[in-house]
């Protein structure tokens, strides 16, 4: 495995693939002084030698008795390059024309994109995972690259299909904004949704004395047993025992776990085509005029009947002809009423009063809908007497996607950039959200936010040192404000969050590492199979995958109950569409979502032609995708 990238998320992601999966991983980073910031602590072991010589590092084992060559007895083995770019010589040198998957994971989509294209003209076969944050352009990328192997393999259909070629491309935002928008707001739903295929989980407390909690399909998770404590150990990676969390127990661990709470799956369905994006260059009719004024014209008009209606009852008229003499009045168009009764005349009187009154009103309509439309490109700002609302900080790659997600879920919130041309100001114009400009290290900026009254704050900055700043500065204005901060490395995010736990006790706090959560869904993807999405238990990650029964001996040939491992992987659903598509044969048309079958009973036995979906853990999944061993060569 070949993982070339310039941040966290290349070092975690060869940890991901060394400690879980076991694999010999080449690592390709700039040179030390141009990291674009430092290398984190990843997995237990992580690159110790700072003399490089000719560009190589020598490798890093994990395991016991590793060898200079970079290989260990375990397979899990790590080699290092340092090269400025994935140019054409280093991917040669690392051994791409040899390699199983190469994964480029750097922050510039371009620089992506022409190494890929490198790669796949030295190897056909090599399967490519892609960090791109530009979806369509993703898309075609993928299109393109995946038609380069078909035309360049040589081999048959066959061989193709047994070399695994493909082509995927992830993004980190798109992986993490849920995991963050989860983090940050207590009862939202986790919601999976890719290929069609909708799986909706559920944070849930623990259910009070004399309640019965609703069960869902099925329990993903316990909690730890001190996760609804503002002041409680949130459960990581390492952490073992009875308190803390549980991925995939069974239902005699779900039965004894009083007092703990759940994440329990509520849906899997099939989504459909996604609704087109609404346009939002044209504001709504709503909008357009103030509420004052809104206020103004419903007066005038509520004072044109009460007219009409005085007018038909004193002159015994048809009130269809009533209504019509008294907007002629109104408008100062009909003649005046000389020889007509006292009342009428008073009448008249009136109607051209509120005539004269209507015209201020429908000039300031017509200014106001004029600068509605002059400022619906603008930022807003935070309207008078807001609350309840999210406090986000930073609108790069990640904060977009968070806030894209905070809004769909039609949460309001407020965003806070200092720079003006960011990558998410065009979307905060679009979607109407209320934009703070400055420095949030500045006095004042947090308060025109109005962080006084919002209900949490998410600091995704990709400075640590400003996140912290900021989540400190909002505590001491409110103490028991949620935050929940992202950071560099998950190392440093852990001893964040414990010293802020302990200085706010009464506060919930979460910190949250971008790599940590993204790392697992590039590491499957670089193993042959793409997740259809995670969701975060705490400080673990729960996976969802599509996978065919045949060739996994774990599942094949044996019950859902039998095949159901806890705290590894459990079966959700069948997916009968692919199984239609290819008639039961090896070549069958994927189409995740089309055909589930989600209440399966726990008698049904899997077939080597089906195809499921399951929740797995890290581990459980890399037991049931990892590689065959390796024959000598």
């Amino acid at each position: 495995m070949v993982v070339c990238g310039d941040d966290g998320l290349a070092h975690r992601l060869a940890a991901e693939l060394r400690g879980v999966y076991r694999e010999q991983v080449a690592l390709v980073v700039p040179p030390a002084g141009r990291l674009g910031g430092r290398q984190p602590v990843v997995g237990r072991a992580r690159a110790a030698s700072a003399a490089l010589i000719d560009r190589v590092v020598t490798a890093v084992n994990r395991g016991n008795g590793g060898s200079l060559d970079g290989t260990s007895p375990s397979g899990a083995g790590e080699r290092v390059v340092e090269a400025a770019e994935p140019t054409e010589t280093v991917l040669a040198e690392v051994g791409v024309e040899r390699a199983a998957a190469l994964a480029l994971v750097y922050d510039d989509d371009e620089t992506n994109i022409r190494a890929a294209l490198t790669a796949r003209r030295l190897n056909p076969r090599l399967r490519l995972v892609l960090r791109l944050y530009n979806r369509r352009l993703g898309q075609h990328i993928e299109e393109l690259l995946d038609q380069a192997a078909e035309l360049a393999g040589g081999g048959g259909a066959a061989d193709r299909a047994g070399a695994d070629v493909s082509t995927t491309v992830l993004s980190d935002a798109d992986t993490t904004a849920p995991a963050l928008v989860a983090t940050a707001l207590v009862g939202t739903s986790k919601v999976v949704d890719a290929d069609g295929l909708l799986l909706r989980a559920v944070e849930r407390r623990p259910p009070r004395p004399g309640e019965v909690a609703d069960p869902g399909l099925c329990t993903l998770a316990l909690l730890s047993a001190t996760s609804n404590d503002p002041a409680g150990e949130e459960g990581s990676e390492d952490d073992s025992g009875d308190q803390a969390p549980r991925l995939l127990p069974d239902a005699a661990a779900v039965a004894e776990a009083t007092g703990r709470g759940t994440v329990v799956l509520e849906q899997v369905s099939y989504s459909g085509t996604p609704l087109p994006a609404r346009r939002g260059g044209v504001p709504p009719f709503a909008s357009l005029f103030s509420r004052r004024l809104r206020w103004s014209l419903a007066g005038l008009v509520a004072a044109t009947v009460a007219l009409a209606v005085v007018l038909a009852l004193v002159t015994d008229d048809d009130p269809l002809h009533a209504t019509y003499v008294t907007l002629l009045d109104l408008f100062a168009i009909n003649e005046p009423a000389h020889h007509e009764s006292t009342g009428r005349q008073v009448l008249q009187l009136l109607s051209g009063l509120v005539g004269l009154l209507l015209l201020p009103v429908l000039l300031a309509a017509v200014l106001e809908a004029l600068g509605t439309f002059r400022t619906a490109s603008a930022l807003r700002k935070p309207p008078r007497g807001l609350g309840g609302h999210v406090v986000l900080l930073g609108l790069g790659k990640i904060g977009t996607r968070v806030l894209t997600r905070l809004r769909e879920l039609h949460i309001p919130v407020v965003c806070v950039e200092a720079d003006p041309e960011a990558r998410g100001m065009p979307v905060a114009r679009r979607l109407r959200v209320p934009v703070v400009m400055g420095d949030v290290t500045q006095e004042g900026v947090l308060e025109a936010a109005k962080i006084h009254r919002a209900d949490a704050l998410l600091a995704l900055t990709s400075e640590d040192t400003t996140n912290l700043e900021a989540v400190l500065y909002a505590r001491s204005v409110r103490p028991d404000l949620r935050a929940v901060l992202r950071l560099y490395d998950d190392d440093f995010a852990k001893a964040v969050y414990r010293t802020l736990r302990t200085a706010h006790p009464l506060a919930l706090t979460r910190s949250r590492s971008v790599s940590h959560l993204a790392a697992p869904a590039f590491a499957v993807a670089m193993m042959g199979r793409q997740i259809l999405g995670a969701i975060p238990v705490e400080r673990r990650v729960l996976l969802f995958a599509a996978v065919g029964v045949g060739g996994h001996p774990q599942l094949e040939g044996r019950t859902v109950g039998e095949a159901f491992r806890a705290g590894a992987w459990r079966v959700l659903a069948l997916d009968t569409a692919a199984v239609r598509a290819g008639g039961g044969g090896g070549g069958a048309e994927e189409v995740p979502g089309a055909g589930l079958v989600w209440d399966l009973p726990d008698t049904y036995v899997l077939r080597a032609e089906d195809r499921v979906v399951l929740a797995a853990t890290r581990r459980g999944l890399a037991e049931l995708l990892g590689r065959r061993a390796r024959s000598a060569t």
